[in-house]
């Protein structure tokens, strides 16, 4: 029987990035321990060492942690538990589970060749030799596959089936006495105390050979879930050809934590019409029982909806934290006070415009960007001679607005007014206005870009607007 504590593990391998697959795995095992008050726990499997690095294994925890996912307990490196899994190998072969494999790496590819064209699993000459053999010379230690049949019953997939006899006798210690990785994740996830083991649906076969090994050594066999790979939004494995693999890439295309987290718990699992939720909502409906079994797509245009609704759901402390590079990188630089006080007015104004945190510092430009505000392109166009009048007369018009009376709706009434008064369409003065304020950079309603500017940011734009655009050309600068 299990213990009464859920645990769940998440166990990557140091070899790159988080990848998003990775991610939403993670993700499954954090909310299922929430769901039952247990834990969830990391594993670096960097046994291997030639593939493992120190900074790939920091890049995932760097990942996790942006992706707001905290294990509990101290982080796992697999490859300082090889006394525990030699121990393991050991027992396996006292109790005659395991044997002692002298075949050298030429021989080994002959009686592989032979199991191949037999069309069967293979097995060593030396697994009924005894482990007395050949004392001093090199050997790897094999698994000694039992007859019969493997039956495991998977909380997502449901009940599979496999004749052990196509099972291989597969390595579990090699000549330098070092694990492989079948047997590493069982002795590892033993000790642990993982109850549940929650990974991609490329692990499928391995979950029929790792219980083999946990029955051989007497150890209960975790509940496997199987859950089903995401496909790119062609329908095919997800790889490089789809762009974004891992989690950095979705924090640099301004995707928030609480949005992509929300977006790849619903790439397989489902509870009824939710589409957008909280940690807690998941945490408490989360349920391997309505994991899907069919591989989950990628839509990029879904994924940005969900993040435009949890932008919209954000603390503005937090939007603003998460958006500080983007903004930066908008303003060639760190926002000074003013532009910081523009922007945090304009937030509730913009955010609605926005789905991903580029597209909002992209729509909150015309508050952040500095004075002399350059206009090119078609929105210079807007700037024709007769417009030089008008602006001139809006100039004065504004400018006797004090600051205490300085509101959208006043604004919209005193530019309405002008219009009427003149006989002109709202058109004649909010395209050569908008041009001065905004230099083409997306906005709201024009009232509104002159109330979110301020006073003396939109009287000095205009101003800069006749000089620079006006005044030079009159001059035939």
């Amino acid at each position: 029987m299990h213990t009464a504590k859920v645990v769940t593990r998440f166990a990557p391998s140091p070899t790159g990035f988080l990848h998003i697959g990775g991610a939403r795995t993670a993700l499954f095992n954090f909310y299922f321990a929430r769901k039952h008050g247990g834990d969830f726990r990391l594993r670096i499997e960097d046994t291997d060492k030639k593939r493992s690095t120190a900074e790939a294994a920091q890049a995932i925890l760097d990942g996790m942690d942006w992706l707001g996912l905290p294990h509990d307990g101290e982080t796992i490196y697999q490859s300082k538990n090889q006394s525990a899994h030699q121990e393991a190998a050991e027992e396996l072969l006292k109790t005659g589970h395991a044997y002692r494999c002298y075949l050298n790496s030429e021989q080994q590819e002959g009686e592989r060749q032979q199991s191949r064209d037999e069309g069967r699993a293979f097995r060593s000459p030396y697994r009924d030799a005894g482990n007395s053999d050949n004392p001093d010379a090199p050997f790897v230690v094999r698994f000694k596959v039992p007859a019969g049949e493997t039956i495991v019953v998977d909380a997502v997939q449901g009940t599979i089936k496999w004749d052990n006899k196509d099972f291989d006798d597969l390595i579990l210690l090699r000549a330098d006495g070092s694990p492989v990785y079948m047997l590493a994740v069982v002795v590892d996830d033993h000790h642990m105390g993982v109850t549940h083991i929650i990974r991609g649906d490329d692990h499928m076969v391995n979950a029929g050979r790792q219980q083999l090994i946990y029955e051989a050594l007497g150890w209960d066999v975790p509940v496997f879930a199987h859950i089903p790979l995401i496909f790119g939004p062609d329908g095919k494995k997800l790889s490089k050809r789809h762009g974004a693999l891992g989690v950095d890439a979705y924090r640099d295309m301004g995707y928030l934590p609480a949005g992509l987290r929300n977006y790849l718990t619903r790439l397989g699992w489902s509870d009824g019409d939710m589409e957008i939720f909280t940690d807690a909502q998941a945490t408490e409906k989360f349920s391997l029982a309505v994991v899907n079994k069919a591989p989950a797509r990628l839509d990029f245009e879904k994924m940005a909806s969900v993040n435009g609704h949890h932008m919209k759901m954000a603390p503005q402390g937090d939007l603003l934290g998460y958006g500080q590079a983007f903004f930066e990188k908008q303003n060639n630089g760190p926002l000074d006070a003013a532009q910081s006080a523009r922007l945090k007015a304009a937030l509730p104004h913009i955010i609605p415009r926005a789905k991903t945190l580029i597209e909002l510092a992209e729509q909150a430009l015309f508050v952040t960007r500095k004075r002399p505000v350059e206009i090119t392109g078609k929105t210079k166009k807007s700037l024709k001679s007769d417009a030089k009048a008008r602006l001139e007369d809006l100039q004065i018009l504004l400018g006797g607005v004090e600051q205490a009376q300085w509101q959208q709706d006043g604004l919209l009434a005193i530019l309405t007014k002008y219009t009427q008064d003149n006989h002109i369409g709202f058109g004649k003065i909010g395209a050569p206005l908008r041009a001065c304020l905004t230099g083409g950079a997306p906005s709201p309603d024009l009232a509104l870009v002159l109330a979110l500017l301020g006073r003396d940011e939109a009287l000095g734009r205009i101003e800069d607007c006749l000089k620079l655009y006006y005044n030079r050309r009159e001059q035939g600068e």
